[in-house]
């Protein structure tokens, strides 16, 4: 688990990835026969075959938040870069690419949860007055949140396990992969957090026959949460649909024939709301046929996602079995 860890304490919010970018291909050079990073910062790793373009894919940015305003006592506010939820914002530590710290606070008395916002919070980082937050951080400037990987048994929680997780998993089979018949292209991709939007553009220069994503999904295994058929321990999900993308049927019953003909554990997942690079990619150009696989998390886009380390050798194995053919 020391990559994954190393994958998710590396600072990348959407659009400021080359902190990742430079991981990855370190990771990835001595496994590839070629590596190409696009306009967008997408990291595009050929791993040459005779067979069918798929295109196994996995975003590698963060969400985040970027500075609009600097007030006179040097506080900062700021906006969200990607799906930022304001209670697990609040009182979050933040860091900037340059190494300045923060703490997120709220400018008034909270009566109640189901009120706070993001645009009443602000950033301290400890200056004293707005001259001397403008020597560490400018109007402009992107912070991710920090956090620890914790290792807790059977589980890990960290920051960013979205999507440093699907990551992982595709680093690790590009490294484990012995032989396959496919012309691979492991495609980490940029923005999608904020629009799919490096996966809109490796897609439709790749021009595979087949792609499938590797992302996390939400889960139904704890109190109060939303009714969903998806546990950690239970081995990674196979995407039925979500609301981007309906998976093509026949990747997902080939996966799970995979699965079943190599003992791997799965489960099917069909999510009601929300998306993936898989949203982007099947209709990319003339169209792809795309299937996903999830990597169930609790606690999506806070400091503490959680996922169980059977579910990650789960997508390992399975997309190994469906590259070895």
């Amino acid at each position: 688990m020391e990559l994954l860890k190393k994958l998710c304490l590396t600072y990348s919010p959407s659009g400021n990835e080359e902190k990742i970018c430079d991981l990855i291909i370190k990771e990835a050079t001595p496994y590839a026969d070629d590596i190409q990073k696009d306009a967008l910062s997408n990291i595009v790793v050929h791993k040459k075959g005779n067979g069918k373009k798929l295109m196994l894919c996995a975003h590698m940015d963060e969400i985040g938040l970027a500075i609009t305003y600097i007030d006179d006592d040097g506080f900062l506010r700021f906006g969200p870069v990607g799906g930022v939820d304001a209670i697990f914002s609040l009182y979050q530590s933040v860091e900037f690419e340059n190494g300045t710290r923060g703490v997120i606070s709220y400018e008034e008395d909270i009566d109640s949860i189901k009120n706070i916002k993001l645009s009443k919070m602000f950033i301290d980082i400890g200056a004293k007055d707005k001259k001397e937050a403008e020597s560490k951080v400018n109007v402009g400037d992107f912070c991710s949140f920090s956090g620890e990987f914790l290792d807790m048994g059977n589980m890990i929680s960290s920051k960013a396990l979205d999507n440093r997780a699907g990551v992982y998993v595709l680093l690790r089979v590009l490294k484990e992969l012995k032989k396959s018949d496919y012309d691979l292209y492991f495609v980490f991709t940029t923005q999608e957090e904020v629009g799919l939007r490096g996966a809109k553009v490796s897609s439709f220069n790749i021009e595979p026959d087949m792609a499938i994503c590797v992302d996390v999904t939400d889960t139904g295994d704890t109190p109060s949460c939303k009714v969903m058929d998806v546990k950690l321990g239970m081995g990674c999900a196979i995407k039925v649909k979500d609301a981007s993308v309906i998976c093509d049927k026949e990747i997902r019953e080939s996966l799970e024939k995979k699965a079943n003909d190599n003992g791997i554990k799965f489960q099917r997942e069909i999510l009601s709301f929300g998306g993936t690079d898989a949203g982007a990619i099947h209709t990319s150009k003339y169209g792809v046929k795309t299937g996903a696989i999830s990597i169930p998390v609790r606690y999506i886009h806070s400091t503490k996602e959680t996922a169980h380390k059977d579910d990650i050798e789960s997508a390992v194995k399975l997309i190994k079995a469906f590259c070895e053919k």
